[in-house]
């Protein structure tokens, strides 16, 4: 049976890593590749970076800051945010990074999911989502983008749906609802897509104690669950969390 992978996030701005609560009010964390190697010892399975005003600015991934952690840790990360083209997943690649995450791009073009799953394999190839409850929407749920600025009438499901026929080979499902709040995942529209898809599904956004985890994993069918802040703020460690995990009687890697 296929372990479940705990991922811390980094959101990094401006060099440093950042932490907020649905996506306002950020305050300075520290060194994303300190904290990276400080993850990655104290036994996560991956990682994932999000370079997240580099979209809006108009400029590239901090590649620098990829290949610096790409030096410092022995574990797979994922890297979002400044990717526009198949020539940026090629330069994130190539700078050390395992995964390239697309979010509001691919709503914009989905072509580019296909296109990255060709040139460098699906396993590579990462959708995020930010849904947010809407009755507009059969699903319950609605795709957002720019950072919950834009609603775009899309239904998250089906849009899981046709990335996946598209060529993404992950999918992370981050609840706009409960992102920053620390009272736990999104269980519904993580078990709708997760029912729907058959590419794995990373929960994001909630996550607040190991219990969480513990819950979405056995409740919700994910397959790996993003944590941020409650590490980041010291609460509990990986640790702490795979111990729960492994209590409870989830497949975990223990060793690290």
């Amino acid at each position: 049976m296929l372990t479940k992978r705990v991922i811390p996030c980094l959101d990094v701005r401006a060099g440093r890593v950042t932490k907020g609560v649905k996506f306002k009010n950020n305050v300075d964390l520290g060194d994303p590749v300190e904290m990276a190697v400080a993850y990655s010892t104290g036994g996560a399975d991956e990682l994932v970076f999000y370079d997240i005003t580099a979209s809006a600015e108009g400029r590239p991934i901090d590649i620098g800051m990829v290949e610096a952690v790409a030096r410092a840790v022995r574990i797979p990360f994922a890297v979002g945010g400044g990717i526009a083209t198949v020539d940026d997943m090629e330069r994130v690649i190539l700078a050390g990074a395992e995964k390239i995450s697309v979010n509001s791009l691919a709503v914009r073009h989905p072509s580019i999911i296909a296109k990255g799953a060709a040139a460098f394999g699906r396993q590579c190839v990462v959708l995020g989502m930010d849904p947010v409850r809407s009755a507009r929407c059969p699903s319950g749920y609605e795709i957002t983008t720019r950072g919950f600025r834009d609603f775009t009438g899309m239904d998250a499901v089906e849009w899981a749906k046709r990335a996946a026929d598209l060529g993404a080979g992950e999918i992370v499902v981050n609840s706009v609802d409960a992102d920053g709040m620390r009272t736990g995942f999104e269980l519904e529209i993580t078990r709708l897509i997760a029912e729907a898809v058959d590419v794995p599904v990373v929960a994001s956004g909630g996550a607040g104690r190991p219990e969480h985890l513990v819950e979405v994993f056995q409740k919700a069918s994910a397959d790996a669950a993003i944590v941020a802040g409650m590490i980041h703020s010291g609460d509990f460690t990986i640790a702490e969390i795979k111990n729960a995990m492994h209590a409870a009687g989830i497949p975990t890697r223990m060793s690290y």
